[in-house]
């Protein structure tokens, strides 16, 4: 058995790369990473420390000229000014929050299927680290339990049967996470989950709202913080 990680360098993604290793040993799991035009790029470098970190192969990919034409405010080519607010405070303004990109898991984790399916000749476990906080109000509808559910059938199908979709997050909290990654030792300081662009957490985005609660929650510091000159 091989496994396949969707890395982006964060908290999410990096708990999935320690259970992967937990169950496999490095030498049968790789970590693959997307540029797709996001405005914190920083996430990748992120990633590739990360890898070294546990001693696992890196491969990234560049997406961006797919996504070149979104409004979104997460890319790196949008006039929009990042919300500082939760999903829920979006989703109740807008209908849906400002930093979707459109169908960005589903193109993922056929990018990494592909991928996985091309170098392992094994059976292959493909982690993507979605969690319940990114499904909740239907913030960003392709981390959804029914989404992953069916595009997760459609990856096992048109690979013969060899490659799994697993989300060992789902139905369970950004908390739950770090809960998880802390029994595994995870160093949460090398991971980057900011939206904002530049080289310390801006503490008001979405993303750094739900990771302050999910250390909040536990009881512990987030080690990312007050790390080499962030805040």
């Amino acid at each position: 058995m091989k496994a396949v990680v969707l890395s982006s360098g964060g908290l999410d993604s990096t708990t999935c790369l320690a259970i992967a290793i937990e169950k496999l040993g490095n030498a049968n799991v790789s970590a693959v990473s997307i540029f797709y035009g996001q405005r914190h790029e920083r996430e990748l470098s992120c990633a590739k420390k990360i890898a070294d970190y546990y001693g696992v192969a890196h491969y990234e990919f560049d997406a961006a000229q797919i996504f070149k034409r979104s409004d979104s405010a997460l890319m790196n080519t949008s006039n929009k000014n990042l919300a500082h607010s939760t999903y829920a405070e979006q989703i109740e303004k807008n209908s849906r929050v400002e930093t979707y990109v459109p169908f960005r898991n589903g193109l993922m984790i056929s990018v990494a299927a592909s991928f996985a399916d091309s170098i392992y000749d094994d059976d292959i476990e493909l982690y993507i680290g979605v969690h319940q906080d990114d499904a909740a109000v239907n913030a960003y509808p392709d981390c959804r339990a029914d989404f992953i559910e069916k595009i997760g059938d459609a990856v096992n199908i048109g690979t013969y049967g060899k490659i799994k979709l697993v989300a060992p997050f789902l139905g369970k909290t950004k908390a739950d996470v770090v809960k998880i990654g802390t029994d595994l030792n995870v160093p949460y300081e090398l991971t980057w989950s900011c939206y904002e662009r530049g080289d310390k957490p801006c503490g008001h985005c979405a993303t750094c709202l739900d990771r302050a609660k999910a250390f909040r929650l536990n009881g512990i510091d987030d080690p990312a913080i007050n790390l080499k000159g962030r805040r």
